[in-house]
């Protein structure tokens, strides 16, 4: 057997001792008999429910008979059938039978509210009273009777009566009309204030940030969304273990103070990834985390990549809800080098960017940042077929303003949904090269589960515009690039678009990229991935769908259970001289 078919056989060994085996039939613990309506049908097999073998003898099957009874008479007076009969019986088979008859469904009739000690104001008795909702002469289900009554207190609790409690209630069931009367019984308490913040085990946690979170002055009406909103920043800061917002125990004041509960998360934690594929190389990144060093919620993020193609250095300070909800200002700076086939650059720089969080999936970013940079950019061959090139110091001040919509399940591996990212940098250089120019781009993915044997679908597209500027005015390392696992697998970093007779890429002011997946699932762990990408780089401004580079391939995935391992091989269809027949890529998530 040649090495690549043992190779095969083995995974396919594998594949098929995780594959989940196939269940059992289910054997019902009794058959429901006498009833028409499917839906009432489907409900009694599922509250009568499976036993696991027949019955062994006359004896066992008659109890089960007998108790799958009892489990029908529940099921049926829930569902507002009060007249039903249900008879426990034994087939000629030795099957244990029960035979329904439903009989007449109870209608409801008007709800009332009857108020312990003293009744609420009035806006607030009519409000609760409207929030029952049960329509009279509809069916007299027990369950649209509980929820009634809890819809009566949470609007009274919103109301400002955070004691309110339920106290014993009183159903009629009347077998004369058939009807049932609910009358439900509630204590609202007094009506209750917020009053200030108490912090209880706030470790690093300074108790005056905590007080300027709350969305509440003193005196204000309590209200349960106000406590939960408050209880939610905290949790979306990322650095406590667990968050409680409660109000103090019952007193006798109407004015109660707000107690805050926090335990902090481990003060550091610190990440590790890398990275290969066969023309970016190979690298390893870090990342480690300080939390609540300020005592207000913050994190400092120190970042380090070293990769053939990017070495990087970064150190950033985010503090969250900074002059606003859901708001978070993130100071940066650090140190990057480059050295890729079209330029190798050197250089750092700061940023300041605020982060509006709208959901935890939609964000606006609006910032800015200043850097240097030492670029050595190829330019042109000369005769003798050498690059000649430039060595640029370049100051550059760009304004920055991002768009996150995610709507999709995951942000590892996505099976439906859709995400919108899109990007503008008005730039400004001075230095070695004076130029000023506009750049935005915008990515659309989408997500398509097809459902049982079939496969997931992913698409995306992707497109970028440099307003303003030309070749070679922009730097190389500003100007638009594409090839590779991130953008079009098959070829090389940077190998799609213009390049110079030396097989250097030249880069572009606009960029064309989509995408399409065909992702199969294996085993719980095991998947598979057909794709096919499409790319172009322009030496105008604006997009072209033309003279595209095309490349397809495969790819495997093993669940981590964070995320997927991606295992990708990728082959140009429209090669030019230099491009490699395959392309490897390995790394964690799905390539888009």
């Amino acid at each position: 057997m040649k090495p690549k078919t043992r190779l095969f056989a083995a995974g396919l060994t594998i594949g098929l001792s995780l594959a989940p085996a196939a269940p059992l039939e289910a054997t019902p613990n009794a058959i429901v008999e006498g009833v028409l309506d499917s839906g009432l049908r489907d409900e009694l097999e599922l509250a009568i429910g499976d036993a696991k073998a027949p019955p062994r003898d006359v004896p066992e099957a008659r109890r089960r008979a007998i108790a799958a009874a009892r489990d029908a008479v529940a099921l049926l007076r829930s569902e507002g059938y009060y007249d039903a009969v249900d008879e426990p019986d034994i087939s000629s088979a030795g099957r244990p039978v029960v035979r329904v008859t439903p009989g007449r469904r109870f209608q409801l009739r008007a709800a009332s509210i009857e108020w312990i000690d003293a009744a609420p104001e009035p806006a607030a008795r009519a409000a609760a009273l409207g929030a029952v909702g049960l329509v009279r002469g509809g069916p007299g289900r027990a369950a649209d009777i509980l929820a009634a009554e809890g819809r009566a207190v949470a609007v009274l609790e919103k109301k400002g009566y955070a004691d309110a409690a339920i106290r014993r209630r009183e159903v009629i069931v009347d077998h004369g009309d058939f009807t049932v009367k609910p009358t439900f019984r509630i204590a609202s308490g007094a009506k209750v204030r917020l009053g200030a913040i108490s912090l209880e085990g706030g470790g690093r946690t300074r108790a005056h940030w905590v007080s300027g979170l709350a969305t509440w002055k003193p005196g204000t009406t309590y209200d349960p969304a106000l406590l939960a909103k408050l209880e939610k920043r905290l949790l979306d800061t990322g650095v406590f273990e667990s968050v409680t917002v409660h109000l103090a125990p019952v007193s006798r004041e109407t004015t109660r103070a707000v107690d805050v509960t926090l335990v902090d998360r481990k003060p550091h934690t610190l990440e590790l990834g890398a990275g290969y594929s066969t023309t970016e190389g190979s690298g390893l990144d870090a990342k480690w985390t300080r939390y609540n060093r300020l005592g207000r919620g913050d994190s400092l993020i120190l970042t380090a990549k070293l990769y053939d193609i990017q070495q990087k250095l970064d150190l950033e300070e985010d503090l969250p809800d900074w002059w606003g909800d859901d708001r978070t200002l993130k100071l940066g700076g650090g140190f990057l080098g480059d050295r890729t086939a079209a330029y190798d650059d050197l250089g750092g720089g700061v940023r300041l960017d605020v982060v509006r969080r709208f959901s935890k999936s939609t964000s606006f970013t609006l910032g800015g940042a200043f850097n240097f940079a030492s670029t050595r950019e190829k330019t042109a061959v000369n005769l003798q077929a050498t690059p000649v090139g430039q060595t640029l110091d370049l100051y550059i001040t760009t304004a920055q303003s991002a768009l996150v919509l995610d709507r999709s399940n995951s942000l590892l591996n996505p099976t439906k949904g859709w995400r919108l990212e899109a990007e503008a940098d008005p730039t400004w250089i001075i230095g070695d090269r004076n130029l000023v120019y506009f750049k935005s781009q915008a990515q659309l993915s989408g997500y398509w589960p097809m459902g049982g044997r079939w496969p997931d679908l992913a698409a995306r597209v992707k497109l970028g515009s440099i307003l303003g500027g030309s070749i070679p005015g922009v730097p190389a390392d500003r100007r638009f690039f594409s090839g590779g696992g991130g953008s079009v697998r098959g070829y090389a970093y940077q190998g799609v678009g213009p390049r110079l007779s030396d097989n250097t890429p030249e880069g572009g002011l606009s960029l064309t990229e989509g995408s399409f997946e065909v992702r199969q699932g294996l085993t719980r762990r095991w998947g598979l991935v057909a794709f096919a990408d499409v790319g172009g780089v322009g030496a105008t401004a604006t997009p072209r769908f033309d003279n595209l580079a095309v490349g397809v391939g495969a790819g495997v995935r093993y669940d981590l259970g964070f995320g997927p391992l991606r295992l990708d091989l990728g082959t140009p269809l429209n090669p030019r001289p230099g491009d490699s027949p395959i392309q490897v890529y390995i790394s964690i998530g799905q390539a888009f």
